[in-house]
Order: C-alpha cells, then structure tokens, then sequence
C-alpha cells in the first residue's frame, strides 16, 4: 500500500475566487492620481533613473508631459526608445532600477512611482489611438531581414527595423508571438490579453510579417536565413531547462515551472488547472516565484521556494519576495536539494541538504531535510540550445552558454546579431531584451545603408 497518495487536482476555488485571485496586481492610475504622483518628480538634470533604465528613457520628460496633460506626448517619449513600453510598465522590476536610482528614494524611501506613470501614458495613448501607433514607416529600402523569435527582442528590433524601412520576417516557434511576454509572466501581471493588444500595436506599423511554428534547427536554418535575406537577428530566448540532476527527475510530480506558467497563460478556464496541494519550488529568481504565487492562488495548500544560497543573492527582487510571503509562500535559504523521494512511480517529495558559502563557494554542510511534495517544479534557469544555431556551414562563438555580442549586438558570425535572453549581455530582463533589440536594428539599419560595414 502507497504511504503518501498525490493530491493534485483542479476546481480548488470558486469562480468567483480564481477571478480575485488573478486581478490586476498593480491597478493603473487615474487621471487624477497621474497628475499628482508627476507633481512629485523633481525632473532632476542628468537624472540618475534615467542612467538606471536599460533602453534610457527620458524619464523625466515624460513625467513633465504627464504633469503639463499631455499624456499621448508622454507616451511618445516612451515608445521611441522602448515600444514595448506597456509591458515593461507592467512587468519591469522598477524597485530595482529606476525607481531604486530616484533620488526621492535615497532621500525619503518613497520614490515617484516611474512604473505606473509609464503605465498610465502608454495605455491612454493605446486607447485613444484605438490600437495605431504614433510612428511611421519609411519608404521600403528593398531590404529584407530575418529576425528569430517573437518575444521582447525580435519585436523589438523588428519595430525598428519596420520604421526604418526593411521589410522584416519573424520566424517563431509558437503559436502566439510575445515570447515570454505571452507566455512566461505571472498571469495576474498582464491580465486582459494585454501581450497580444501590444504585438498588434507593434504591428501595426506595417512591413512585419509572422511565421508562426517555425522553430530554428527545425524548420529553419542558420544558414538558409543568412542565404535569403540581407541580415539576420536573433533573439529566440532559451529553449533548454536546467535540470536538477536527480535520480527520478522524469517521474510524474516533477514538472518545469515555465511548461506550467505557460500552461496557465493560455487557459481559458484556471478551474481546469491540476495545481499539487503540496507545492516545493526549486529555484530563486523571478520564474521560481511566479510559479510559487500562482500555485498558491489556484488553490495549492503549502507552497515552499527552496533556493540553495541566501536571500541577497536571490534573483527575485525583494518584493517579488515580499509578495510571495504575503501570499502565504514559504522561502527557505540555504539549502540544496539532494534526491527525489520516490513511491510507486511518482515523486512524493524531495530531500535537500543545508549548504554555506566558504570564500564564496557553496558547500554542504551534510544536514538533510525533507518536504513532501505533491508537485515539485524546476526554476533553476533555461538554457540556450546550440545545436539549433551551429550547422555544417558555420559555426557561431559562445561566452558563458550564450551568444558572443559585441557592443552592437553583433556576433561573430558576418550579417547576424543577437540579443535579449540567448545573448551574452547580462541581464535576463525584457526590458534590457528590448533595449538589445533596438541596438541592433541601428547597426542593422547602419550596416545595410552602408554594405562595407555589413562585414
């Protein structure tokens, strides 16, 4: 007889709870509260938010224009330097880059809220030009560019591109484009569809087309784009998932917690989502989170994050912590997991041993403690796939399990850029994807309206 019988189910909540439930986490600003929250800003000169946003929006500006009612104006500033400027308003970690560097912050721990003011410009604009956007096209070049995925970057570079006057072909694996916009953020960050209202938005400009299903290394190759078009971007994001390294890691229980989030994004119906009464976490950065939170809303019982260093150095930013906690989720420090408790073909939970940094490097300390677990989810980073980039014909340079970029986003392979999650630029942010998407499209835009400097 079976010790431990799973509990995974769907149908936890009432209707009316799983609506609650996935509301809008930050409610936009009114008018009236616009107004007022852009009276605080001190429009500082050289100002230090600015320096702190990765596609350097003039900050500042667009907070004056908000302030003078003049938010179409605003959202203008905005979208010429970041046009996914909606989405990031929603999902950018603002607490830990503009809104950190505000001087309102050092000076009273309060700074202006630079998040939801981007918020409220770029959505009165989306709703007053009834989907159009303020930026034309330029007179077609007779260029063509391929970009590789339609998630922040390629939507990025392919806007660019577009205003430029390149025709553009986004190739992407999906069946919805957006990338992890549509399908890898909390659903209670970008409720009411607001990924695909954002891509029709973009597209709108005219000049992009979408091949929907088109994986590279699968239905497209490096080296067929690089024969058919002028230049190619790519901005595909990570296709792998880190494993745990565990005995049993195939077994049922065990499941990637950007498989569920994706799952999740896409329901019709959360009543119809199987959620683990039990839920252990593996993982600290924003995706262990998300998956934690959203389980606990859908109706799991205890849900515990497990990251195997200490909270500062954990990728979710200290609110997104705070968040989890308030929602009744369990984060536990130091600890590494060590084996997969097993039963009858199934995970039933899973053991880790306590660990400490000597000199900087993490050690076990050969204490074990063990969760029962209904569902255990993977949140340990994704993984670029190289075998998808490098065929018999070229091989393309790697830095750290990524793409090898120069300043421009260029790689070492002539004609071909790269940027947002599978490039070696640093952050893992949709806001600095889209910052990587804009930069290369300039020297795209460089390259081919002067072909010597294509090479």
């Amino acid at each position: 007889m079976p010790t431990h019988v799973p509990d995974v189910a769907s149908g936890r909540l009432s209707p009316d709870e799983y609506i609650s439930n996935f509301l809008d986490i930050h409610p936009p600003l009114d008018r009236h509260q616009a107004l007022v929250e852009s009276d605080r800003c001190y429009f500082c000169y050289d100002a230090p938010c600015v320096q702190a946003c990765p596609t350097s929006i003039d900050i500042p500006l667009f907070i004056r224009q908000i302030l003078t009612d003049n938010p179409e104006g605003s959202a203008e500033t905005i979208l010429s330097q970041n046009i996914l400027g909606g989405m990031c308003a929603r999902v950018c970690p603002t607490e830990t880059l503009c809104e950190e560097a505000c001087v309102r912050e050092a000076a009273e721990g309060k700074p202006v809220k630079i998040g939801l003011l981007q918020r409220y410009a770029t959505d009165v604009l989306m709703e007053a030009r009834d989907g159009e956007q303020p930026f034309a096209r330029a007179e077609p070049t007779g260029k063509r560019v391929a970009v590789v995925g339609a998630g922040p970057a390629g939507l990025s570079a392919a806007h660019r591109l577009a205003m430029h006057g390149h025709d553009v072909v986004i190739y992407d694996a999906r069946e919805k484009a957006g990338g992890l916009n549509e399908y890898g953020i909390a659903a209670y960050k970008t409720p009411d569809d607001f990924a695909q209202k954002e891509v029709d938005f973009i597209l709108s400009i005219g000049g992009i087309t979408i091949e929907h299903g088109k994986a590279i290394g699968r239905d497209i190759s490096l080296s067929e784009l690089r024969a058919n078009y002028d230049a190619v971007f790519l901005g595909m994001g990570l296709a792998g998932v880190n494993a745990l390294g565990l005995a049993g890691e195939e077994l049922e229980g065990v499941a990637d917690a950007v498989d569920y989030i994706a799952d999740l994004r896409q329901a019709e119906d959360l009543g119809t989502l199987p959620v683990g009464a039990r839920v252990v976490v593996v993982g600290g950065g924003m995706t262990a989170i998300d998956v934690a939170v959203q389980s606990k809303r859908l109706g799991a019982r205890e849900v515990t994050v497990v990251y195997r260093r200490g909270q500062a150095k954990m990728g979710a930013s200290e609110y997104e912590q705070d968040l989890a906690q308030t929602d009744g989720v369990l984060i536990r420090h130091n600890a590494k997991p060590s084996r997969l408790v097993t039963e009858a073909g199934r995970v039933t939970g899973i053991e880790f041993e306590e660990t400490r940094e000597e000199g900087g490097r993490l050690v076990g300390t050969g204490v074990v403690f063990t969760l029962p677990a209904d569902t255990v989810f993977k949140a340990i980073g994704q993984t670029l796939v190289p075998a998808a980039l490098n065929g018999s014909a070229e091989t393309i340079a790697l830095e750290n399990g990524k793409i090898r970029v120069d300043e421009e986003r260029r790689t070492t392979l002539p004609g071909v850029w790269a940027g947002g999650d599978c490039a070696a630029t640093g952050e893992d942010l949709t806001v600095a994807a889209v910052a990587d998407g804009r930069i290369a499209a300039e020297s795209i835009h460089l390259a081919l309206s002067t072909p010597s400097a294509a090479a």
